[in-house]
């Protein structure tokens, strides 16, 4: 009798558990995180990501640590709120994650025009998107943030 196994399929667990650093391979490149407070900012957005042809799940900024660190998206959305704080527990658990991998993109929605240093959100941002969200506003720059991952 044989004593061959096929060789496993190494996936994410099998990069933590050797200890390796996590590259972009390692997200779910057609996945996208929105996290907000507002529910209704949540479901434009998301419906803006699926006519882009990529899944999007959605959180309450509160429970999102569990669903950034299971689902791995590519692109997490930040919903600012009106004051541009909503998600800031969130910023350093995301650049953690950014310090193993080149993942997750964020992009950060804010009641103001800026750049992410103009709005003093640090480097964990990669682009600020102005409300209100449209798919001409949001949706290339969630494909500008892909290719920059896949090329």
């Amino acid at each position: 009798m044989s004593k061959w196994s096929p060789e496993p399929n190494p996936g994410k667990a099998d990069h933590a558990a050797a200890g390796r650093p996590r590259d972009a391979t390692d997200s779910n490149l057609n996945s996208v995180l929105v996290v907000g407070r507002s529910q209704i900012t949540r479901v434009v957005v998301c419906k803006i990501i699926e006519q882009s042809g990529l899944r999007p799940a959605s959180e309450a900024p509160d429970t999102a640590e569990r669903t950034l660190a299971a689902l791995r998206p590519a692109v997490i959305i930040l919903d600012g709120g009106a004051d541009n704080s909503d998600c800031n527990q969130l910023l350093e658990s995301i650049a953690a994650m950014r310090r193993l991998s080149k993942t997750p993109r964020v992009v950060f929605l804010s009641n103001r025009n800026g750049t992410p240093e103009s709005l003093s959100l640090g480097p964990t941002v990669d682009a600020v998107v102005a409300k209100p969200i449209t798919p001409e506003t949001l949706q290339p720059v969630i494909e500008r943030l892909l290719a920059g991952l896949r090329g």
